[in-house]
C-alpha cells in the first residue's frame, strides 16, 4: 500500500530490526494480492518490533483493501503516533474515518496528506459547506472527468446554494430577492399561480431587476401561455437590451404565437449579439422557412451544419433542408439530406429526434 517510499524508511527506522523481513515478505504477498498473508506478516512484524511506524501503516493499508475500516483505523493511529510525518499513513487514517462516518476527525489527517478528494467530501459530510465547495471545485480541476467528485461537488454547491438562500429567506423576507427566490421554488413546482403572484411582487419591489421578466416569461412559456410570455420576454430586451438570451426567448414566443416576421427580427438581434448560436441558427432557419423565405432558411441551417454534426439539432437541420429542397424540385438534395436526417436518428441517443 505504502511500498513506494518502504525501502527508504525502513533503513532510517529499522535497519536491524528482526521485523524488516516480515514487512518485505508481506509486501510482496499485497502486491501478489494474497491479503490475509500480508495481514499475518505485518502483524507479526508489529509484534517484533512495536516502534515500526512503517509497519503498523502497512497493516492498516491491508485492512482497508479488505473493506474492514473499523480494524484498519487502530494500526494506522498508532503508525501516526510513531511517525507523524508519515503522510500515507494520514491519507490512508482520513480514508478509514470517513469510511466509518467520523469525518470530521477524518479532515485534519487529509489535509496532512493533501488528499483533496477525499478531503472535500469529509468537509461536506462535516458540514463545512464553503470550503467542501472550494476544495471538490479544485480536485475537479485536476480530475474533470470523475463522477464522484462531480456528484460531490454538485451536492456541496447545492447544499451551500439552499444554505445561502434559507438566511436570506430569514433575514429579508419581504425583499425583492426573497420574492424572487420564492417564485422559483414555486416555478421548479410548476405552481404557476403561486410563482407568477411571488414575481410580480419582486417586480413591483425593484422593477428595474435584471432577469426577472426573463424568468416569468419562462414561466409562462413552460405552462403554453405564449402570449403571456411574450410580453415579459419583450419587457426583459428593453430593460436588458444586450441580453442575447432574451431576445431569443422573445423569438422563439413569437414563433409559437404564428408572428414568424417579428420573430425573426428578434433572432436576428440575438444572433448579432450572441453570433453562431446553434440553436438560434436553427430557430431562425425555421423562422425564416415559415415567413416564406426558403433561401435564408437553408442558409441558416447550412450554417448551423459547420457548427454541428451529430447532434439532435443538426437532425432537425438536415430534416429542414430536406423539406426546402422537395418543395424547390431538388429531388436528390432532398433525399440526401433526409438520409442524413435518419442516420442521426439511427445514432444511440437519438432516437427521440423529431423536427419542429
Amino acid at each position: 500500500m505504502i511500498g513506494a517510499f518502504l525501502s527508504v524508511l525502513l533503513m532510517i527506522q529499522a535497519s536491524a530490526s528482526p521485523a524488516i523481513e516480515h514487512v518485505h515478505v508481506g509486501v510482496d504477498a499485497e502486491k501478489r494480492g494474497q491479503l490475509d498473508a500480508a495481514l499475518a506478516e505485518f502483524q507479526k512484524a508489529t509484534e517484533l518490533d512495536p516502534k515500526l511506524g512503517v509497519a503498523f501503516a502497512d497493516l492498516g493499508g491491508v485492512y482497508i483493501e479488505k473493506r474492514d475500516y473499523a480494524a484498519a483505523i487502530p494500526p494506522l493511529k498508532r503508525a501516526i503516533e510513531l511517525s507523524p510525518d508519515l503522510e500515507a499513513a494520514h491519507r490512508l487514517l482520513g480514508y478509514a474515518l470517513l469510511a466509518q462516518g467520523y469525518a470530521t476527525e477524518a479532515i485534519p489527517h487529509l489535509e496532512k496528506a493533501q488528499a483533496e478528494d477525499a478531503l472535500g467530501i469529509a468537509l461536506l459530510d462535516a458540514g463545512k459547506l464553503p470550503e467542501a465547495v472550494a476544495v471538490l471545485q479544485k480536485a475537479l480541476a485536476q480530475s474533470p472527468n470523475d463522477p464522484e467528485l462531480l456528484y460531490y461537488y454538485g451536492r456541496a454547491s447545492g447544499l451551500l446554494s439552499k444554505q445561502v438562500f434559507d438566511e436570506l429567506e430569514a433575514r429579508f423576507p419581504d425583499s425583492a430577492r426573497a420574492h424572487e427566490m420564492m417564485a422559483q421554488d414555486y416555478a421548479v413546482l410548476r405552481d404557476v399561480p403561486n410563482a407568477e403572484r411571488e414575481f410580480f411582487e419582486a417586480l413591483r419591489l425593484r422593477p428595474q431587476t435584471a432577469g426577472l421578466h426573463l424568468q416569468l416569461g419562462e414561466l409562462y412559456a413552460r405552462a403554453q401561455q405564449w402570449d403571456k410570455a411574450e410580453e415579459q420576454f419583450r419587457l426583459e430586451t428593453e430593460a436588458q437590451p444586450g441580453s442575447a438570451e432574451a431576445f431569443y426567448r422573445l423569438g422563439e414566443a413569437r414563433l409559437q404565437l404564428g408572428k414568424f416576421h417579428e420573430a425573426r427580427e428578434a433572432l436576428v438581434q440575438s444572433d448579432q449579439l450572441r453570433e453562431d448560436m446553434p440553436e438560434t441558427l436553427y430557430q431562425l432557419g425555421k423562422a425564416a422557412a415559415m415567413d416564406g423565405d426558403d433561401t435564408m432558411a437553408e442558409k441558416y441551417w447550412q450554417h448551423l451544419l459547420t457548427l454541428e454534426k451529430n447532434t439532435p439539432l443538426a437532425a432537425q437541420a438536415h430534416f429542414g433542408l430536406s423539406g426546402i429542397y422537395r418543395k424547390l424540385g431538388k429531388p436528390a438534395d432532398a433525399d440526401r439530406e433526409m438520409q442524413e436526417f435518419r442516420k442521426l436518428q439511427s445514432k444511440p441517443g437519438h432516437t427521440d429526434v423529431s423536427p419542429n
